[in-house]
């Protein structure tokens, strides 16, 4: 299908004005970074705008961090939405296919049913064999009927429901990938913000702790500015997975944005906690990185973590800032390593500037 001319031109001057605030903002001309700034060329999601122009004149630039949360909030949710729209639609069109088919099936067994009673009456009043017989024929003929009819209608209903169970699954797919990191593959921050609230409700509810753990991959920056956002991302696969392998059971993992990471630990006191929080630290620690396209050896990378206990009055922002607080006092005093909030380090000090 050919464009029009002026959605030719206005498309254009859009792409033309998205590839201008990457250059002008000196980041990576990738597909997730074009689609943001399209999509603020546009002027369409007026959130997405205000979102950026404040970070913009706060920061003065969009940190790797700040575009994957953008995306994540202003595009992949709109896009995953879209999607779940689309599949309700063909359910509720398919189902409105089979009321239509079940109405149809209802008209002929009432049909048949006039039929029947049509023919007893003509039986009453047969009076020879042939009369006897035409009725007989005309039973028959609509029993065959209502046979090719009830055939129709299993089909119909039995192509329906494989159909129905399709789009189902396809909108149980398409749910579970907006509630997950496409990275990572770890739940996402709207997942984890639900799970927390669940929780921490249940925490209460039945009197058992529940821990928080918040990670920080230690000089990302420097190593992503190094290194390159393809090898960036390979450091953000090692820790998710040395995250999955000592979660288990009700623990929920998530990457929280950029490259920190979060993990509710229900059922778990603060103790058993740290011990968790140190194996992730320890198998992030052990694992080597090499850059795939050369071979080379480029180190290992390490992680601080912090660790909170949920208290009788926490809302889920209190608990995760007392372990965000922990976090950075784990990088403060070192890195690589894990504090808690009953440690002496994790009281606030004169010198709390966060630090990567």
């Amino acid at each position: 299908m050919e464009v029009p001319r002026d959605e030719h031109k206005r498309t254009l001057a859009y792409a033309d004005i998205a590839m201008g605030q990457i250059k002008a903002l000196a980041q990576a001309a990738t597909p997730r970074n074009f689609e943001i700034w399209y999509n603020y060329a546009t002027g369409f999601n007026p959130a997405l705008n205000q979102l950026i122009n404040q970070t913009l004149e706060q920061k003065g630039k969009l940190s790797d961090a700040d575009l994957e949360e953008i995306y994540t909030t202003y595009i992949a949710a709109s896009q995953a939405s879209d999607r779940i729209d689309t599949v309700n639609s063909r359910m509720l069109d398919e189902i409105k296919q089979v009321l239509v088919t079940i109405d149809a099936a209802a008209g002929t067994a009432t049909n048949y049913s006039a039929s029947l009673a049509d023919a007893t009456a003509k039986l009453d009043r047969a009076s020879d064999g042939e009369a006897l017989r035409a009725v007989v024929e005309r039973i028959v003929r609509g029993a065959k009927e209502m046979e090719i009819n009830n055939k129709k209608l299993e089909a119909r209903l039995s192509a329906s429901k494989q159909e129905i169970e399709q789009l189902q699954e396809n909108l149980q797919a398409v749910r579970t990938e907006s509630l997950t990191d496409p990275l990572t593959t770890l739940s996402n921050r709207k997942f984890f913000d639900q799970a927390l609230a669940k929780a921490m409700a249940e925490a209460k509810e039945s009197n058992q702790p529940l821990s928080l753990l918040m990670a920080d991959i230690d000089h990302f920056k420097i190593f992503n500015d190094k290194f390159g956002h393809l090898t960036g991302d390979q450091v953000l696969r090692l820790v998710a997975l040395s995250v999955k392998q000592n979660v288990k059971g009700q623990d929920v993992a998530a990457r929280y944005g950029g490259e920190e990471f979060v993990v509710a630990l229900p059922n778990t006191a603060l103790q058993s906690a740290i011990t968790v929080a140190d194996h992730v630290r320890r198998a992030v620690m052990t694992k080597e990185l090499m850059k795939r396209s050369s071979g080379e050896r480029l180190g290992r990378v390490t992680i601080s973590i912090g660790a909170a206990v949920l208290r009788p009055h926490d809302i889920a922002q209190s608990l995760i800032e007392r372990a965000d607080m922990c976090l950075y006092a784990a990088k403060r005093n070192g890195r690589n390593r894990v504090i808690c909030e009953a440690d002496p380090e994790a009281r606030p000090s004169a010198s709390t500037a966060r630090v990567a």
